[in-house]
């Protein structure tokens, strides 16, 4: 128990960590608090990102807190991930590729009671990283332009709390409670006719958001549910300087100046999603979101924040041949998604698509399992002012499930 105990706070500290570095290389992550984070645990990248209607008995769902009303009685289940990604960036003039790696996420979870179970996690909300050079831009109501460079990099922690509640055979709830923290650091250049000016800002974000889940049991092959993620407002503080060079003359504006800044404000997210099992071994799972963005009100210099749609399909797989041999116990998987993005820039939806594979492999003699995905997309488009990435993404999830506080029944 103790050392069970001591590699799990030893994964939470290097992870703690390990955050810092994790990258996010869009250029879309330019805008708001950055890009927002996919930190799917278990097998649920490979069914594109769905499961909203799946429960956590045999790994965990972070798609919906009432998953947890379904944790089984003495197992402690933990889950780590991370992902490595390849992107090709294309404009109407060049490409570019980038490589990095990415920590995903940290979780645990245990059962309260037969009725009930409880979750902790940590993983990034959003990431931002991203360098543009010479970007060639109009002044509003005029024929003239301005050359813009900016780079930066940060982004917002998610540290949540879930607690899962069956209310019956057929009905679970759960409440999840997330402490949103972080900051990003910003810089950009101006260039004038033969003035630049430069802006250097840290920003500082903080806040709390709560979700609602439900999930509703019509027979044992059929499931119904919903989540209502509930609107937030992030608050923001700044750190600022600010210069002008014109014909060789430095002129310092502001120089390290603490204010608040706007706050930035997450909406209301309505999600539901089915889940049917055919013949015991195929399994479907469909899910809806709606994110109203429009609704905070808010927008960028470069572009504004519009109401999102996603969809997501999923189908596993899992032989029920024999269980006592090990490839019938491999799961496998695959997905299909399409996201209508919460960005608009020049009236253009940046939109992301993508298709997912993966497998799910048993670790002997445990109830553990090491989840591989691997997924294909594409976002943005090739125009004037956007930037079109094709991405490749491989997924790697450990998911360990342990026996605890369970009598020795021989000494």
């Amino acid at each position: 128990m103790k050392n069970k105990i001591a590699f799990v706070s030893g994964l939470i500290l290097m992870f703690t960590n390990s955050f810092s570095q994790s990258i996010s290389s869009s250029p879309y992550s330019l805008y708001g608090v950055g890009g927002l984070y996919d930190a799917d645990y278990g097998s649920i990248p490979a069914i594109g990102s769905s499961g909203i209607a799946l429960p956590s008995d045999v790994s965990l769902n972070n798609l919906n807190p009432a998953s947890l009303a379904y944790l089984p009685l003495n197992h402690f289940m933990f889950d780590v991930g991370g992902k490595a990604i390849a992107t090709t960036y294309e404009s109407g003039s060049r490409s570019e590729k980038r490589n990095n790696f990415q920590f995903s996420h940290i979780a645990f979870a245990f059962p309260v009671t037969k009725n009930s179970g409880f979750s902790a996690a940590l993983r990034p909300y959003s990431s931002s990283a991203f360098k543009i050079s010479n970007l060639k831009l109009p002044i509003q109501n005029s024929e003239e332009f301005y050359y813009l460079t900016a780079a930066g990099s940060g982004g917002l922690n998610n540290f949540d709390f879930s607690y899962g509640y069956r209310l019956n055979k057929k009905l679970a709830v759960g409440l999840s409670a997330s402490l949103l923290f972080g900051n990003t650091t910003d810089d950009r250049s101006y260039l004038i006719s033969n003035s630049i000016t430069t802006i250097s800002k840290e920003t500082n974000y903080n806040g709390l958001r709560a979700t609602i889940g439900s999930q509703y049991k019509i027979d044992s092959t059929f499931t119904i549910a919903s989540t209502f993620k509930l609107p937030a407002r992030i608050n923001a503080s700044k750190v600022q300087d600010v210069q002008t060079i014109a014909n060789e003359v430095e002129t310092v504006i502001e120089s390290d100046l603490v204010s608040d800044t706007d706050n930035y404000y997450l909406p209301l997210e309505i999600g539901v999603g089915i889940s049917k099992r055919f013949k015991n071994n195929l399994n479907l799972t469909f899910d809806y979101e709606k994110s109203l963005w429009n609704d905070t009100r808010q927008s960028e210099l470069y572009g504004n924040f519009v109401n999102q749609d996603r969809f997501a399909l999923g189908l596993s797989y899992k032989s029920k041949k024999n269980v006592r041999s090990y490839w019938d116990r491999i799961r496998y998987g695959t997905g299909v998604s399409f996201d209508t993005g919460y960005l608009e820039v020049d009236g253009k939806r940046v939109n992301n698509a993508a298709i997912s594979f993966g497998i799910t492999l048993p670790i002997e003699n445990t109830y553990s399992a090491l989840n591989i995905s691997y997924s294909y997309g594409q976002k943005g488009a090739v125009s004037d002012n956007l930037i079109k990435e094709n991405y490749h993404k491989l997924s790697l999830n450990l998911s360990l499930d342990g026996i605890w506080f369970v009598k020795r029944k021989i000494e």
